[in-house]
């Protein structure tokens, strides 16, 4: 727990030596570039200067309900958030990283405040007319990158979610769109589906 909890004050040391070089900053992230099915989702989070919100990590690292938790706390405590995304459509018209890069884009535009300057989790930048710092594993370095990772993760788990009630046969819920081997065999019985992205099933064609 000790590790943890240093690992964690990491996240918010990082955004503090960032905060006395670009006072107003957000963090960038996204979630769902790999699944086989629905919308890329991306989330930009200006979190308040001297704030630690415990259990804050890497999305990918945090149960499914402690995920939830952290939701509701970073819009609670959020200077501004917001959450976007880039559609199935444009996903195939253009392809997924570049939807990805399209919904950050839309993410950032959505603040209600304007930032100095724009951490972006990876190591491909979206276009912005601002400063950006691309972050490799930001996710897992920058606090405002976490918290961008929980609300781009949990909003685009909550999407999957109304998918799986609209295709109930796919079970969405469980495997959020990925490529499992529950999910091929439903794909082979009932058939792609409105929602999956055809570019990403070509072998199954």
């Amino acid at each position: 727990m000790a590790r943890q909890l240093i690992v964690r004050q990491a996240l918010f040391d990082y955004d503090a030596d960032i905060r006395r070089r670009y006072p107003v900053f957000c963090g960038v992230d996204e979630a769902g570039r790999g699944p086989l099915a629905g919308d890329v989702y991306a989330a930009a989070v200006v979190l308040p200067p001297d704030i630690v919100i415990p259990g804050l990590d890497d999305s990918k690292k945090i149960p499914e309900k402690r995920r939830e938790l952290l939701y509701e706390e970073i819009c609670r405590v959020a200077v501004s958030y917001s959450i976007a995304c880039a559609t199935i459509e444009e996903i195939e018209e253009m392809n997924i990283l570049a939807a990805a890069m399209l919904a950050m884009n839309r993410a950032v535009s959505g603040l209600s405040c304007t930032p100095n300057c724009a951490l972006i989790d990876g190591n491909r930048a979206p276009q912005m007319n601002l400063p950006m710092q691309l972050v490799v594993k930001g996710d897992a370095t920058s606090a405002s990158i976490a918290a961008a990772s929980v609300l781009a993760k949990v909003a685009r788990d909550r999407y999957m979610a109304q998918l799986d009630q609209q295709y109930p046969m796919y079970g969405f819920s469980k495997h959020k769109g990925y490529g499992t081997k529950a999910h091929y065999d439903a794909i082979r019985e009932y058939g792609i589906s409105p929602v999956h992205r055809p570019s990403f099933l070509k072998k199954l064609q």
